[in-house]
């Protein structure tokens, strides 16, 4: 029997040609791309909507799989961290952050990275593959159904978990158009955000998509020197290209560009670095989050005292940048920002 082919992952447009091609009206494409998305259906059978005869047509052909949760970790935060296995046996992880009025996911673009960011867990695996459009969604499909939720603009969505997203810039667009659907899981852009070490073609073609979520750089360091030896990729695309791709970013009405910076203690959490910092990214429309570094074994760095990251806050803002201190989540069961690695969890117990 010839593999069936899989439904998540198809545009609404795509759906109406698919039940074109099959003798159906258009109207029923949308019919579905609702009931996947919309209604989060996982059988074809149950597409009510439908007469028997298409749902066994489609039931014939089709599936509709989602990455399988292979075990779930929980944090004393409330975080929740996923291991996912995808059809060909692969891994990725996602997160979800649960907040007072909203939840976060957290997803994966890729297995692996192959960025090598020094202070990132998930470098450290090396890069196998990138994600398809329809295992991208089915992250975010198979949390929201693990958590009971209904879709709507309660919930973010970050494209922050393991993988340079604009590495896979193609599926990765793919899926931001199926997650903003009105007709399906209507994510509102606004509650998207992509984040990248620095890829700056990539930043160039984000900036001309109509339908895109916000962007967040990985900044880390204000000279080339210090840059290039934590985050390698700036040999590729050294700060100076960076920054114009950033200052030259379409930014929407009220829209500002988010620099992400990891304070490493004693390497980039100066006085002096916070003030290179604040002018490398004078004149762009932007805020800073500042995190302290979120510790894994192996990586040769430490987390900084919470008053040097408090100092460093201090200094951004008195020289005129807006500036956050992000509170790590999920740092004990490894689901933070950098420590996503496929890994157990010893201090919080796994649920099958």
């Amino acid at each position: 029997m010839p593999a069936k082919k899989e439904l998540i992952g198809l545009s609404s447009r795509e759906m109406e040609r698919l039940l074109v091609a099959l003798g159906e009206p258009s109207y029923r494409g949308r019919q579905l791309f609702q009931a996947l998305y919309g209604k989060r259906t996982r059988d074809i059978q149950s597409i009510t909507p439908f007469p028997a005869a298409l749902r066994a047509a489609l039931d014939s052909e089709f599936e509709i799989n989602l990455p399988e949760v292979e075990k779930r970790f929980a944090s004393r935060d409330g975080t929740r961290r996923y291991l996912l296995r995808l059809g060909d046996g692969r891994e990725v992880e996602a997160v979800r952050m649960p907040e007072p009025g909203r939840n976060t996911i957290c997803v994966s673009t890729q297995v692996g990275c192959p960025v090598d960011c020094k202070f990132c867990l998930t470098g450290v695996m090396g890069f196998t593959r990138n994600l398809s459009a329809g295992e991208i969604v089915g992250q975010a499909l198979q949390v929201m159904n693990d958590a009971g939720a209904q879709n709507g603009s309660r919930w973010n969505l970050v494209f922050m978990g393991m993988g340079e997203p604009l590495f896979n810039f193609g599926e990765v667009i793919a899926a931001v158009r199926i997650l903003t659907d009105p007709e399906g899981m209507a994510f509102p852009w606004m509650r998207l955000t992509l984040s990248t070490a620095g890829v700056v073609p990539g930043i160039e073609r984000l900036g001309r998509e109509t339908v895109r979520p916000k962007l967040a750089v990985s900044l880390n360091a204000a000279s080339d020197e210090l840059r290039t030896r934590i985050m390698p990729i700036n040999r590729k695309w050294p700060l100076e290209e960076l920054l114009r791709a950033c200052r030259e970013f379409p930014l929407r009405p009220r829209e500002k560009l988010t620099f992400e910076y990891v304070l490493l203690g004693g390497v980039n959490d100066s006085v002096a670095d916070a003030k290179q910092v604040a002018q490398a990214t004078q004149g762009i429309r932007a805020k800073v989050n500042l995190i302290g570094l979120n510790p894994g074994p192996g990586l040769p760095f430490r987390t900084p005292p919470d008053a040097v990251v408090l100092r460093f806050q201090q200094t951004l803002i008195a020289k005129g940048v807006p500036a956050f201190i992000r509170k790590p989540r999920g740092r004990d069961i490894f689901a933070a920002c950098g420590q996503l690695k496929l890994m157990e969890a010893e201090t919080a117990p796994a649920r099958a």
